[in-house]
C-alpha cells in the first residue's frame, strides 16, 4: 500500500510561487565562521559581515524562517561587495544539526542490483551529525574497517519544524538540497554489530555534504535529476532520482510521523546502483582514491581518501 502511494507522489513537482534561488554556504575567514551566498565560482556575498541581522551558522539561519530567507535575498540583490572564495575555507553547508536521517533501499535500480524486493515502506537509519564533513575534506578510512564503500545521494535540508506533516504540505518544510556522499563501512553494516547499520554508516567524515545548500525553488523537479559517483575518474554510479521508490515529499512526511523535524535536519534520500560491494569482484575505497559525487543542477563534491593515523 505504502509503495504505491509513494510512487504517485514521487512525480510531484515543487511549486514555484515564491522563488529564492540561492546557493547558501558556510565558510571560515580569518578564523571567523560566517554564512553567505555563492555568487559564482570565485565570489561570495558575506551575509554576516557588519550585519547583525544574520547568524553565523546555517542551522540558526534556517531557524529564522522565510522572513530571514527573504531578507537575505534582498541583501544579496543590493550588495555590491563580495569576497573571494580563495580567501576562505568553505565548510559543509550544514553543521551542528540535530539529525541526519537516511533512507535505505530507496532506488528501484539499486534494489534490482541486489536482487532485493522493493520496500513496502521506507527503510530508515541514521548517521550522527559528527560524521558530516565538507567538499575537499578527506574521507578517513578507519582502522576498524577494511570495506569502505561509496554512495552518492540527493540530500534534503529541512527549513522549519514539523511533526505529522501531510504529504501535500511536505515541500513547505524543505529549505533546499545539497549533494551527499553516504560513505559506508560494509563490514560493520552487513556483518558485525548484529548487522545494525548505524556503526557502519557513522564513522567520522562518513557524510560529506556540499558544496552549498541550493534553495528549493531553484530545483523544478527533485524527482528528475541525474546523479553520479566518480572514483578516480571512472564513473561508478550513474542514475536518476526518477528511480526513487519514495519521493522527497513522501519521505519528509513519513519521517515526521516518528520524530519532529527541525531546521537544519538533513535527509539522505538513498543511493542508486553501482556501489563497490556488489561489483564482481567487489571494489572498495583505498588511500589515495578521489571520489566525486554530483547531482544535476545542484552541484558536486570531491573528497580524497586517506588512512586513519
Amino acid at each position: 500500500m505504502w509503495r504505491g502511494a509513494s510512487i504517485n507522489f514521487c512525480r510531484r513537482k515543487l511549486s514555484t510561487a515564491t522563488r529564492v534561488n540561492m546557493k547558501l554556504v558556510q565558510f571560515v575567514k580569518d578564523g571567523k565562521q560566517s554564512i553567505g551566498v555563492q555568487k559564482d565560482d570565485s565570489s561570495i556575498v558575506d551575509l554576516t559581515a557588519d550585519n547583525e541581522s544574520f547568524p553565523n551558522n546555517m542551522v540558526s539561519f534556517l531557524a529564522g524562517g522565510s522572513s530571514l530567507m527573504e531578507k537575505a535575498k534582498s541583501f544579496v540583490a543590493s550588495c555590491k561587495s563580495t569576497i573571494s572564495t580563495q580567501d576562505v575555507k568553505i565548510l559543509s553547508p550544514i553543521t551542528g544539526c540535530e539529525k541526519v536521517v537516511c533512507v535505505g533501499m530507496n532506488y528501484k535500480d539499486h534494489c534490482l542490483e541486489q536482487n532485493a524486493p522493493i520496500p513496502e515502506e521506507p527503510v530508515i537509519f541514521s548517521k550522527f551529525p559528527s560524521s558530516i564533513t565538507g567538499d575537499g575534506d578527506p574521507i578517513i578510512l578507519p582502522k576498524l574497517s577494511n570495506s569502505v564503500d561509496w554512495e552518492v545521494e540527493l540530500a534534503v535540508v529541512i527549513g522549519q519544524t514539523g511533526k505529522n506533516i501531510q504529504i501535500e504540505n511536505a515541500f513547505d518544510y524543505v529549505a533546499g538540497y545539497t549533494v551527499a556522499h553516504d560513505v559506508s563501512a560494509r563490514d560493520w553494516q552487513m556483518q558485525k554489530n548484529g548487522k545494525q547499520w548505524l556503526l557502519g554508516k557513522t564513522f567520522d567524515t562518513f557524510c560529506p555534504l556540499g558544496p552549498w545548500l541550493l534553495t528549493k525553488d531553484a530545483v523544478k523537479d527533485p524527482h528528475n535529476l541525474s546523479l553520479r559517483c566518480i572514483v578516480n575518474d571512472k564513473v561508478m554510479q550513474n542514475s536518476s532520482t526518477s528511480q526513487l521508490v519514495f519521493g522527497v515529499d513522501f519521505v519528509v512526511s513519513w519521517i515526521s510521523k516518528f520524530v519532529t523535524l527541525k531546521p537544519g535536519d538533513v535527509i539522505l534520500t538513498g543511493t542508486p546502483p553501482g556501489v563497490g560491494i556488489f561489483r564482481k569482484p567487489p571494489i572498495l575505497l583505498k588511500a589515495g582514491d578521489v571520489v566525486t559525487c554530483e547531482v544535476e543542477g545542484i552541484g558536486k563534491i570531491t573528497n580524497p581518501v586517506v588512512e586513519e593515523k
